[in-house]
């Protein structure tokens, strides 16, 4: 099973975000949607919606998209388990998974996800824990030697980091 993630980048300053997030919504089988975030961080500052909305944007999408986009399969989480009800209401009646804000358990709820919506077995969540540690380990020193510092690391574009991890990957597969 081989897939590829994808997130909004800003490539040209020209172009519309909000455009390019629709173009990869309508282009993806697969979403996921983290509300965790949907707070605000100060008093008296407002909570960011980018995430809410973005998701109604793919169930719309998913609901009045072509025949193509009536498959599409939605994952959405949060932090707490109905906390999304403050927020969103409206959503109730679908199910939200939950993380605690642990990267441990968000890993397992995307990891379960899959299970249930390609039905092909794939490795365990602590199996998937232990190898993103392992290659965290060895991104520090992927690092070092390509003289990234800390400021690099933080705003490497996705598809770059994309392009260590599957290096690291298949390095890996060549010893097993």
């Amino acid at each position: 099973m081989n897939f590829n993630p994808i997130l909004s980048e800003t490539y040209n300053s020209a172009d519309s975000r909000i455009e390019n997030i629709l173009n990869l919504l309508s282009s993806s089988k697969y979403s996921i949607h983290d509300l965790s975030r949907m707070e605000s961080s100060k008093k008296n500052e407002l909570a960011r919606f980018n995430m809410p909305f973005e998701l109604g944007m793919d169930i719309g999408c998913k609901k009045f998209g072509s025949e193509n986009h009536n498959s599409k399969s939605l994952l959405i989480l949060d932090k707490e388990k109905y906390r999304y009800k403050k927020a969103i209401s409206d959503l109730s009646g679908n199910d939200i998974g939950y993380h605690d804000n642990s990267p441990e358990k968000a890993l397992r709820q995307v990891r379960n996800w899959i299970y249930r919506i390609e039905e092909t077995p794939i490795p365990s969540p602590n199996k998937i824990w232990r190898l993103y540690n392992e290659f965290m380990g060895d991104f520090y020193e992927i690092a070092e030697s390509n003289e990234l510092s800390q400021e690099d690391k933080e705003e490497m574009p996705w598809d770059e980091f994309k392009y260590y991890i599957t290096n690291w990957v298949e390095g890996r597969e060549n010893f097993e």
